[in-house]
């Protein structure tokens, strides 16, 4: 079966055609590194605007079947972002741990990474997770969260998501052998 990925490039600018959305494309880019089961991606840039936010997140989860969705961008202190509140919003189970391993592992690079407020979270049977607007964060986040990622999926009962064990290696319990 075909894993579902959804990203979602949160950027006034960008939806606008002001600039190219680097972002999304990067997700993209180190996803296809990792990942060795068959992907459809749905990939959509936006405005940086709650409600609009929001719909697309449950669209995404409820409409396109999405096992993970990717956002990337509105996550910092700005009047305008707020993709974590709409994140919160439409999610049953809200997971901090990714959060802060994504806010540890950039405080490595810069002494801002205090100010972002990713999140994630479950609807249904997808995962939610923010990542920062700026493309070289992109692979800094999702490095040392990834491992956790397929099997979160998997106890949500989402999509198989297998990876090159040689480049991404991800955690799944192993499992009893029934003698």
């Amino acid at each position: 079966m075909k894993a579902k990925i959804g990203i979602l490039t949160l950027s006034d600018r960008a939806s606008e055609g002001v600039y190219e959305d680097l972002s999304g494309p990067a997700i993209k880019q180190v996803l296809g590194e990792w990942i060795t089961s068959e992907v459809e991606y749905i990939y959509e840039i936006i405005p940086d605007e709650y409600e609009l936010i929001c719909e697309r997140l449950k669209f995404m989860c409820d409409e396109a079947g999405c096992d993970l969705v990717l956002t990337t961008g509105g996550t910092g202190p700005a009047v305008r972002d707020v993709t974590p509140e709409a994140t919160e919003a439409v999610c049953e189970k809200m997971m901090p741990g990714f959060g802060e391993l994504m806010r540890a592992a950039s405080l490595k690079y810069v002494p801002t990474a205090i100010l972002s407020r990713q999140t994630a979270g479950i609807r249904g049977h997808a995962l939610i997770v923010n990542l920062p607007g700026n493309p070289k964060a992109i692979r800094e986040c999702l490095e040392p969260i990834f491992p956790a990622i397929p099997y979160c999926i998997d106890l949500i009962e989402g999509t198989f998501i297998q990876t090159d064990e040689n480049v991404m290696k991800v955690f799944r319990p192993k499992q009893k052998k029934i003698s």
